[in-house]
């Protein structure tokens, strides 16, 4: 198998756990943050620099890399790791989520999805298989299957029929899939914020038998409770010796919150995307470096933390460098942000060997400004 989990330590006191997940690109230490690469670069973000701030696994995106430069060329390169020159573990998403925000310019049929490239209009179809095609032309460690990511709110009939159509979606995923002893598949559970609907799924993918499972279909816009009360009553249903990752969530809140709750993986796009708008996350909550406050500040962006940003510049400095429009500055946030991010969790891996994972969430939640 391309997969392999190693459940370390448990938590007495909730679901958290401390894991390990060893690939054919190297081991990741869990619970784990995942920096993503849609376009086959973490934005700002050399290689080494990803090394620097700790990340042990990054995401590539199968919808815009299908869109260019093309699978087959970077299949040519010996898949992303050899394009992007990464000798550490990649987990690439299906591109549903993607295909299915293109709204007005895609029509889903039980075959799959058709769709107009946001690029230049062309028209593609996305099969299961085509999917999985693409994804074992990318190389990835990790791939996930094809699946229909449905809107907040959404109709219950609607998030049945989508969630049931997933299901059948990841059965034909698993027969394409061929590289077992390279990439490990993971399922997708959907099923909205309906608790039948999530207890439905969770067991009917659980039953397809695969190396790991994500939840899906979340941080859409729905209020954090039901995120968690989702998570409460999914996370149980899937297997205690297999991975499970939290899609799209990357929030410190919702990180901690999701380990709690027995989560051992998560990606987000928001550390770099706030991160090139000026805003970065500090012990003491979110700060906004652009803002006329900090034009003579000589503080770093926080003081705790060891990034090479924070070792280096002044808050003035790198405030000046986002109002120039400097693409150091963008930079300078962006290598901050993943590293308080892979600080936070491990972090969160040590508090969780002390037995101490609810008050590090109090007190943390009380220094960044949650409780406020």
């Amino acid at each position: 198998m391309a997969l392999k989990f190693e459940l370390i330590m448990e938590c007495n006191k909730t679901e958290a756990r401390i894991g390990r997940v060893y690939t054919p690109h190297g081991v990741i230490d869990t619970p784990a943050f995942m920096p993503v690469g849609t376009q086959a670069t973490v934005k700002a973000m050399s290689p080494d620099e990803l090394k620097e701030i700790g990340a042990q696994i990054i995401l590539g995106n199968t919808y815009h890399l299908y869109i260019r430069p093309g699978h087959k060329l970077i299949e040519d390169f010996g898949g992303l790791h050899g394009f992007m020159n990464w000798d550490r573990p990649i987990l690439t998403d299906s591109g549903g989520f993607q295909v299915f925000s293109l709204n007005e310019l895609r029509k889903i049929s039980e075959e799959g999805v058709e769709f107009r490239s946001h690029l230049d209009g062309s028209k593609h179809f996305f099969t299961p298989e085509f999917v999985i095609e693409i994804e074992e032309s990318l190389g990835a460690d990790i791939i996930m299957a094809f699946d229909e990511c449905i809107p907040y709110p959404c109709e219950k009939d609607y998030a049945k029929k989508s969630m049931e159509r997933t299901v059948r979606w990841l059965k034909r995923c698993k027969k394409a899939h061929k590289k077992n002893d390279k990439q490990a598949l993971f399922g997708i559970v959907q099923g909205g914020i309906f608790k039948d609907l999530r207890i439905e799924s969770a067991k009917m993918t659980v039953n397809i038998d695969l190396p790991g499972y994500a939840i899906g279909g979340l941080s859409v816009g729905e209020p954090k409770e039901i995120m968690n009360e989702v998570l409460d009553y999914t996370v149980p249903l899937l297997p205690k010796y297999k991975p499970r990752y939290l899609m799209g969530v990357g929030s410190p809140d919702s990180l901690i919150d999701g380990v709690i709750r027995g989560i051992d993986m998560f990606d987000c796009v928001l550390p770099t995307r706030i991160a090139r708008n000026g805003t970065v996350m500090t012990s003491r909550g979110k700060l906004v470096v652009r803002n006329a406050e900090y034009a003579k500040d000589s503080l770093p962006l926080d003081e705790n933390c060891d990034c090479y940003a924070c070792k280096n510049f002044s808050r003035a400095y790198i405030r000046h460098l986002i109002k120039a429009g400097e693409i150091l500055g963008g930079r300078l946030t962006t290598i901050h942000n993943l590293r308080f991010l892979q600080n936070l969790m491990k972090d969160i891996r040590d508090a969780i060997r002390k037995g101490t994972i609810l008050s590090f969430r109090e007190e943390f939640f009380e220094s960044y400004g949650y409780n406020k």
